[in-house]
């Protein structure tokens, strides 16, 4: 019976075999594997009994259910793992797991769990940054309301909010380019990082056998890998399910009945939205992304507790752990693949941008005309009051605007009616927003080649 919604509903089998039972057993295997080549390698255990040992490091030959047999009686999972693997290598048994301490091999295994969990986040990351790519450059020039604290600003374009979002994910790829290095290493130092249970050639082992794993090789160490590097990875974890949630809060608001400027993709032939409010069309995909990015920022608490160990270790964090990294790890794929297809098949409504800020009857067109006040002589300060004050009474009388400043005589003597005209051209006050976007896009490009 399926327990975890992880099981069932959220995230790919793909994603979270990386994170399994068997995907944590697979990866501990490899590295009882790597530490015997490495042997091999200084000349301490024969190329015959590596081969034997080599030949029965894999699931099949020693198998996850032989292990939990063991550690039943054990009550310790690797001493259950080195014991499978010896009754399968026969005479070769001897030198499995030799000169190593148990957490050796997890946080080794480990290591490659985040390394194949940040080659599959990072193709992750990149198909999300050319979809919104592809969003930003589609609506470069899609003219509508910009929005803060809730109220209509000034112009915006959708390109250009799709570049903010763009540029903000680009820096989430660098981000995880540069952090990944420090989080997947491995460690083979023994029980307190002394290297002294490996002999003289100890730190030639260790990075025989970390750099034979594709791993990263840690300075200094106690018994475990400094919890830092997990720290930096879960909160970049974090970081990019909140760079998703923002896009996917901005479409949901955006999509609301009285904006309905853009919104998620519907199948009107199959979808629904409410089982009794036949005409909904909710944003779920949106939404149900929303959710999981928080649990992904939740995980950010126990993973900086879990740095806390007592000495050169203890076990405190060993169980948060089996939570905070798999869970974290596989709903912000999740979240990220979710965002893709919430962007990919995102509608957007530049006749309703435009209706939604004519119904504003030109109130967000005032600074500009306060700007060209300025520019005609007035103080800054006068020309904010003048258009504060024809603003405010627009809004009383319920009438546009340019006919409250066309009957102003501060405004009426600098302006004609047709640079007036002008200034209330919404498309007149998009800036440098097409520029923007375009070394956005460009910018983005280059960074997922």
């Amino acid at each position: 019976m399926a327990f975890c919604p992880l099981d069932y509903r959220y995230g790919s089998q793909e994603f979270k075999h990386i994170w399994s039972e068997l995907g944590r057993h697979e990866r501990q295997l490899e590295v009882e594997r790597a530490l015997i080549w490495a042997h091999m390698q200084l000349g301490r255990v024969s190329k015959e009994d590596y081969e034997a040992v080599a030949a029965i490091s894999n699931p099949t030959s020693v198998t996850k259910e032989r292990v939990s047999e063991i550690e039943a009686e054990t009550r310790h999972d690797i001493m259950a793992l080195t014991k499978a693997m010896a009754e399968a290598a026969g005479d070769a048994g001897w030198c499995i797991h030799l000169g190593a301490t148990s957490n050796d091999i997890v946080d080794t295994a480990v290591g490659l769990q985040l390394r194949d969990s940040m080659i599959m986040l990072r193709a992750r990351i990149c198909g999300l940054i050319s979809i919104c790519a592809e969003v930003a450059e589609r609506e470069r020039d899609t003219v509508m309301l910009g929005r803060t604290h809730g109220q209509a600003a000034v112009p915006i374009t959708f390109g250009l909010k799709a570049a903010v979002w763009l540029d903000e994910l680009r820096r989430q790829l660098i981000r995880l380019d540069e952090r990944s290095p420090r989080i997947a290493v491995g460690k083979f130092l023994g029980a307190v990082g002394t290297g002294a249970a490996q002999g003289v050639h100890a730190r030639k082992l260790q990075e025989l056998i970390l750099t034979h794993l594709g791993l990263g090789v840690p300075l200094a160490t106690t018994q475990v890998v400094g919890r830092d590097r997990y720290v930096e990875y879960i909160s970049w974890l974090a970081n990019v399910a909140t760079t998703c949630e923002k896009i996917l809060q901005e479409i949901r608001n955006l999509q609301r009945s009285e904006i309905a400027e853009a919104g998620e993709g519907f199948d009107v032939e199959k979808q629904v939205g409410s089982s009794t409010m036949a005409h909904k069309k909710n944003p779920i995909k949106s939404e149900n992304a929303s959710g999981l990015a928080r649990i992904v920022r939740s995980m950010i608490i126990p993973t900086y507790e879990n740095a806390l160990l007592w000495h050169e270790r203890d076990l405190a964090n060993s169980s948060s752990e089996r939570f905070t990294l798999s869970h974290a790890s596989s709903l912000c794929d999740d979240v990220m693949a979710k965002t893709t297809d919430v962007l990919k098949n995102m509608w957007v409504d530049a006749e309703r941008c435009m209706e939604n800020i004519k119904s504003q009857r030109g109130l967000v067109m005032a600074e500009k005309v306060m700007i060209e006040l300025v520019e005609h002589g007035i103080a800054r300060d006068e020309a904010h009051e003048i258009l504060r004050a024809a603003s405010f009474e627009a809004v009383e009388k319920k009438i546009e605007l340019i006919d409250i400043c066309s009957r102003t005589p501060a405004i009426a003597a600098a302006f004609s009616a047709e640079e007036l005209e002008e200034m209330f051209d919404p498309m007149n006050h998009i800036g440098v927003s097409g520029e923007i976007v375009d070394e956005c896009v460009q910018l983005a490009r280059e960074a997922i080649k």
